[in-house]
């Protein structure tokens, strides 16, 4: 029989059920955006992620370990953008940003403005743990992965075509609306595919971490808020939260802190904190997207208001649970 923790929470000594790994690898993805085979490489990749961040859990590792070994799976995965699969911007670069934070002490790193780190969530997990900073960008950032032994990689490494033709689509319709001397609207899908993960261990410690490629057709150096502590990702003793979507409306709301506030100061179920952040205030604003949570309790939520969200979740049965379709079933842990 495997050894039972314990852990207090909100000054009440608790068992702790079996950890919990919660993924997503972006929403926005709609039913007929992917063919077959792309389809069943993006399960195979959320699959593969899960049993990653499990088995550091099942080994008896943090959440911090779990959520780096999770999120670097789908860096690695060009299904996704992140990483190897990372958009590009209006010049033709990839530009990579990331976070993670520690929900047991707080602790946080970040990155933005990458171009030749091979996985950013290593970078950020590396700002967290070896400087005296919270995040770091461009030059600065590759600078300092390079000392601490990290993967650089040259810039061609994360093109991949599928990316380099929607920012040909991009262009084109760019330039279509310029000789009609009409606005140009923001294509649907230029601002997801983000990837992120959430942890819950053994001891009961949360984490979460987010890394993306940003925005297809991005210019001036546009920050989203997967970088961002409290806008994209957010970790504390009592919840956590990894999002997606058009970043510039979670970090207006702070979204993924949001959610988490609502749950530690408002008592808010974790399902019905992420609902209502997610699914009213950021659509009410202008904006939509996605996110997971993952509670203390081991409650979770996978609220999102876009066709689908790339999703999943890994727990005591050993069995990695993943959807990509809001049609797509999918069980809720503990339900």
């Amino acid at each position: 029989m495997a050894q039972r923790h314990y852990a207090v929470r909100a000054g009440v000594l608790v068992a702790l059920d079996q950890p919990l790994l919660v993924l997503h690898g972006g929403a926005g993805v709609e039913p007929g955006d992917l063919t077959p085979a792309e389809e069943d490489a993006a399960r195979a990749a959320l699959r593969d992620a899960l049993k990653a961040g499990y088995a550091k859990l099942q080994a008896g590792a943090s959440s911090v370990d779990a959520v780096t070994a999770a999120i670097t799976v789908l860096e690695d995965a060009p299904q996704f953008n992140a990483g190897r699969g990372a958009v590009f911007t209006h010049d033709g670069r990839n530009e990579l940003d990331t976070s993670l934070m520690d929900g047991a002490s707080g602790k946080a790193g970040a990155a933005a403005g990458l171009h030749r780190v091979k996985n950013p969530i290593l970078l950020a997990r590396a700002i967290m743990d070896k400087s005296k900073h919270v995040m770091m960008v461009g030059d600065g950032a590759e600078t300092f992965a390079k000392e601490q032994g990290i993967a650089l990689v040259d810039p061609a490494y994360f093109r991949v075509e599928k990316r380099w033709q929607q920012l040909q689509k991009a262009l084109d319709e760019e330039k279509k609306a310029q000789a009609s001397n009409t606005p140009l609207e923001l294509p649907g899908k230029a601002y997801f595919g983000t990837v992120g993960a959430l942890a819950l261990d053994a001891q009961g410690r949360l984490a979460g971490g987010t890394s993306t490629g940003g925005m297809t057709n991005k210019r001036y150096g546009r920050v989203g808020d997967s970088p961002i502590i409290g806008a994209g990702t957010w970790a504390d003793d009592r919840c956590a939260v990894s999002g997606t979507g058009w970043g510039e409306f979670y970090i207006r709301s702070a979204a993924a802190h949001e959610i988490c506030a609502r749950v530690r100061l408002a008592g808010d179920p974790l399902a019905r904190a992420a609902d209502r952040v997610i699914n009213r205030d950021i659509p009410k604003a202008g904006g939509d997207g996605g996110a997971i949570a993952l509670g203390a309790d081991g409650s979770v939520a996978f609220p999102f208001n876009t066709g689908g969200m790339y999703r999943g979740w890994i727990g005591s049965d050993g069995v990695p649970h993943v959807a990509i379709y809001k049609t797509d079933a999918l069980a809720v842990p503990g339900k």
